[in-house]
């Protein structure tokens, strides 16, 4: 039996091509981490009184200086590098793409009135009372607000229909999903309304800041109040376009598929989860359905059932290295009593938390997050998150778990794990579809709701808002960053034949750090086949 933990000695292995750029014999590699750090250095729109400019003048001041360093990228030839190295210089340039795409077609600062919005909702969580040192803080930023709805004004001169009709509501109703915010008896109505409950705490608890408080959400009321008249007005596309999106998939995500492909992907998957649900479900016909947890304390005893179940099994499995330090997780769906209803994440999560705690937990997102903070530093890598792969291997951990056997006692909660799968499965259709504008968020919320049991509509429209809102892409992520694992675990497989050990397969995986999945299948394997597809860069397409 091995003494030294898998991940160790993988974060071990890879230190050569993680040499930071005074240790690197190329200069070439050097170079191309001096280009990262000049660009994350002017990444920001520059700020004028502590709002951000993003009029004309600053944003053609911004594809200035990023041509340059694209002109400089472009110098480097990364033929003669390392796998590790060459991997870099490609999400290097994905990285300079991203950036030249949001200034050129995604502008969300000129289209989406939520833009300016996102950022405002978690200050209003604020824990009161604020200790003294952070008080002069939390005014300035509520003092700015004022501003930045001013700006947003200016700024928003191509206002999308979807995103204004988001933004509205958002201001005004509760999401109903109530992700990540303080458990309220009754949610606050929307963004304005979070003020509103921050008013009332600082009343009660910090009254010299309910001055600025009161400002903020007045300011707030202006906005929504600016955004219904100018409605009428507001009827661009939100979608990019399907030319866009195609470039953003080969340029930005690094995916080496056409979203034509994507669809039909998605549509073999989504018809797959389904026909195995259904199959599961006949199969079980004879056998109770599973209850949803009666009370906090019953919720509370699954999850920590759950927890052990997962880590037991991965265990004895030998399904990947657990180090001693991956513990204090908790669960990613909190307890909450609904007057309407449980929601979609609660209906699984509160019947058997085991499909979400794989995903989410671990050896999902949170085991994954912590494993990546504690790799080597890496020029190039760290700090980076890609959604394909983040996802996608979350989403890969499901079916996994399923198809090892770690539910061979729990019939019913495989059906769990299919319906998982189908929800996954719809994103890619709901999120080409909007981006290509081939179909509204309202559309999209009906499309995955007839599809995906226990669905509701505050969930089916928080995910179509993500997806449409967010750089394009997303939503496509999750089942097609899991076959991306299924091609790298089937190519890996094949290459060492009785050499092939699942666990070194995944702490490798983990190990490379939250890149592209083109890029890790590339570094595992040396097959150069989608890197083939993605080198040429073909010229950023217009707005559609």
């Amino acid at each position: 039996m091995r003494q030294t933990p898998a991940i160790t000695m993988l974060c071990l292995l890879t230190l050569a091509t993680w040499l930071p750029p005074a240790m690197a014999a190329d200069a070439g590699p050097q170079a191309l981490a001096t280009v990262l750090r000049d660009f994350r250095r002017s990444e920001a729109p520059p700020e004028v009184g502590g709002v951000p400019d993003y009029g004309d003048a600053a944003t053609a001041r911004r594809l200035e200086a990023l041509a340059a360093l694209q002109a400089r990228h472009a110098a480097l030839e990364p033929k003669a590098w390392s796998r590790g190295d060459r991997a870099d210089w490609l999400l290097v340039r994905s990285i300079l793409d991203q950036h030249e795409f949001t200034l050129r077609v995604h502008r969300p600062w000129a289209r989406d009135p939520g833009f300016y919005l996102d950022p405002l909702l978690q200050l209003a969580f604020t824990p009161l009372p604020v200790p003294r040192d952070g008080q002069a803080i939390l005014r300035q930023r509520l003092r700015e607000i004022p501003g930045r709805l001013a700006a947003a004004r200016v700024n928003l001169d191509e206002a999308a229909a979807d995103y204004a009709d988001l933004a509205i509501r958002n201001l005004v109703q509760s999401d109903g999903v109530d992700h990540e915010q303080p458990y309220r008896g009754t949610p606050p109505a929307g963004i304005i309304g979070w003020y509103d409950d921050l008013l009332a705490r600082a009343q009660a608890q910090q009254r010299a800041l309910a001055p600025d408080i009161r400002a903020a959400r007045d300011a707030l009321r202006g906005y929504h109040a600016w955004l219904v008249a100018e409605r009428p007005r507001m009827t661009a596309p939100a979608g990019v376009g399907a030319a866009a999106f195609d470039w953003y998939l080969k340029h930005v995500k690094l995916m080496p598929y056409s979203s034509a492909e994507l669809l039909v992907l998605g549509e073999r998957e989504l018809q797959r989860n389904t026909a195995a649900l259904t199959l599961e479900q006949h199969r079980n016909r004879a056998l109770p359905p599973l209850a949803p947890a009666a009370s906090r304390e019953d919720y509370a005893a699954r999850v920590a059932a759950a927890d052990a179940a997962v880590r037991e099994f991965v265990a004895r499995e030998q399904i990947l290295t657990i180090p001693p330090w991956a513990v204090g997780f908790d669960h990613n769906v909190p307890w909450r009593e609904r007057a309407g209803g449980r929601n979609f994440w609660e209906e699984i999560q509160f019947r058997d938390p085991r499909p979400d705690h794989v995903h989410a937990v671990i050896p999902g997102h949170r085991f994954d997050a912590l494993v990546t903070r504690r790799l080597p530093p890496h020029p190039i890598r760290t700090g980076y998150s890609d959604g394909g792969r983040v996802e996608g291997w979350g989403v890969y951990l499901e079916e996994m778990f399923l198809q090892a056997g770690f539910l061979e006692a729990q019939p019913r909660t495989r059906e769990l794990f299919h319906i998982f799968g189908i929800k996954r499965a719809t994103r890619v259709h709901a999120d080409i579809m909007m981006q290509s504008n081939r179909m509204t968020a309202t559309q999209a919320v009906q499309y995955m709701r007839e599809r995906v049991p226990y669905l509701d509509a505050d969930v089916a429209r928080v995910d179509a808002e993500i997806y449409l809102r967010w750089p394009p892409g997303y939503g496509v992520s999750y089942t097609i960053g899991k076959l991306q694992m299924d091609q790298m675990l089937a190519d890996r497989s094949r290459q060492l034949g009785t050499g092939f050990v699942l666990r070194d397969f995944h702490d490798a995986v983990l190990a490379a750090g939250q890149v592209p999945l083109s890029l890790v299948r590339y570094e595992l394997t040396g097959y150069d086949d989608e890197l083939a597809k993605l080198w040429p860069r073909d010229p950023l397409p217009t707005r559609q």
